[in-house]
């Protein structure tokens, strides 16, 4: 009996331990090469395919002792799925198919394309939302060689691929043609993260429909993901759970005009009759909301609240001539402007006066201390995504004062997770709590460190 010619030989692929089994699987359902996958994959996707072959002509003994091995490989994978032992949030687990056609039933239109970006669907952001919803509420499984009845594969960039109607099955190194890149501050409901790794797209590569953010200081969103065992919709951490700093922010290039979906958080301006004596809404709430963190709790005796008054007013005026407007650009009822620069947490914050009460919204603002690191540059330095000389300055006197224990290198210019547990720490130090101890520096807090 003739033996068949091997090409290329891998010692391991002789292996027939459950453990050895288990990395052949993964070895070939790794994206090829052309899509970005890595050369060993290819070679031992080819070399299991030789073995294979060998195993039919040598006798049958040792590939079924293989096959057993697998099999209890993949009943123990299942098992353990079951049972929650796949942790959800730990991204990097989630591999994923390559660009192409619609599968099945769903397949229909032109097929996709790496190279030139086919003519896009219109779809409005609810539309987007709505359809996300379809694949949280059946709870699809994740598989990223399966497809759902309307053709679209059952991993993250299949996922996406359906909320975004495109033509075909995109993956994490594609999709990136389909959208505009934004800033974070920027997301609205139907935008993505996304983080493709080039270098070993099976590691870590992973991609989540932005939902709306779940409150005003912008540190969690309403994530729609597809992920083990199945879809999800989960409050998640800006921009995820790990590789968070390498999470980029796109807009679809097809998206038209629409809401943004039930109960998604509308970044956008909802009209000046929304305010003003009489008014009685969400959006008066969220307004005190975010003039208190930028130093307008003086102005408030209780509240915020939905019903517009007298402090609300006050509160407004004080900021829009913190920014140096007068007249009638400073009447105390918010426009586009004025709520652009709330939202984003740009522009000047409203001065103090001096009394040294509150904390991360501060009032005290510090402007005339003669060392110029007391003169408060703006919340909108100190968010996720932020990097600049401002948080490097922070974290410096953090250590300083005594409060960096959480670094555990830097402090550097990138804002962290560490730089917001260390102001923290600080702020509670000065007796503070609640809104007043979120670890985000507001006026007053940089006055007791600097001043």
């Amino acid at each position: 009996m003739t033996v068949p010619a091997f090409e290329e030989y891998v010692p391991a692929i002789d292996c027939i331990c459950a453990g050895c089994a288990a990395q052949r699987r993964t070895a070939a359902g790794a994206p090829p090469v052309r899509y970005g996958g890595h050369p060993a994959a290819h070679g031992a996707r080819r070399a299991l395919v030789l073995v294979t072959a060998a195993g039919v002509v040598l006798g049958s003994g040792a590939v079924e002792a293989a096959s057993a091995a697998s099999a209890a490989g993949a009943t123990g994978d299942r098992a353990a799925e079951a049972a929650g032992a796949v942790r959800a949030d730990a991204d990097g687990d989630s591999p994923q198919g390559g660009p192409g056609p619609l599968q099945g039933g769903g397949a229909s239109g032109p097929p996709s394309s790496t190279t030139t970006t086919p003519k896009l669907r219109k779809s409005s952001r609810a539309d987007i939302i709505n359809r996300a919803k379809k694949w949280v509420s059946a709870q699809v499984p994740y598989s990223m060689t399966k497809y759902w009845p309307d053709g679209y594969r059952q991993d993250c960039s299949g996922f996406v691929s359906m909320a975004w109607n495109l033509p075909g099955n995109e993956w994490t190194g594609s999709l990136a043609a389909f959208g505009t890149r934004i800033a974070r501050e920027e997301l609205q409901p139907g935008d993505i993260l996304l983080f493709h790794n080039p270098a070993d797209p099976s590691k870590g590569s992973h991609v989540t429909i932005f939902g709306g953010w779940t409150d005003y200081t912008h540190t969690h969103y309403t994530a729609y993901e597809q992920t083990k065992p199945h879809t999800r919709k989960k409050k998640t951490p800006m921009a995820y759970w790990t590789n968070s700093g390498n999470y980029v922010a796109y807009r679809y290039k097809g998206l038209s005009g629409g809401s943004s979906g039930s109960g998604s958080s509308v970044t956008g301006f909802p009209g000046a009759g929304k305010f003003g004596p009489g008014a009685s809404n969400a959006h008066v709430t969220r307004l005190g909301r975010m003039l208190v963190e930028r130093g307008g709790k003086r102005f408030y005796r209780v509240g915020p609240g939905p019903g517009w008054g007298e402090a609300d007013r006050l509160a407004t005026r004080a900021f829009q001539k913190a920014q140096g407007w007068k007249g009638k650009e400073a009447d105390g009822i918010p426009g586009p402007d004025t709520w652009r620069l709330l939202v984003n947490g740009t522009g000047h914050d409203i001065p103090g006066t001096g009394n040294g009460s509150g904390g991360g919204s501060g009032t005290g603002a510090g402007h005339g201390d003669s060392n110029p690191d007391s003169k408060f540059p703006g919340r909108g330095y100190f968010r996720p995504g932020q990097s600049n000389s401002h948080v490097d300055r922070l974290g410096r006197q953090l250590v300083k004062k005594g409060f960096g224990k959480y670094y555990t290198s830097g402090p550097g210019p990138r804002w962290t997770e560490a730089d917001r547990r260390n102001v923290e720490a600080f702020q509670r130090a000065q007796g503070w709590r609640g809104g007043a101890a979120d670890g985000y520096p507001g006026p007053e807090t940089w006055r007791r460190l600097f001043g």
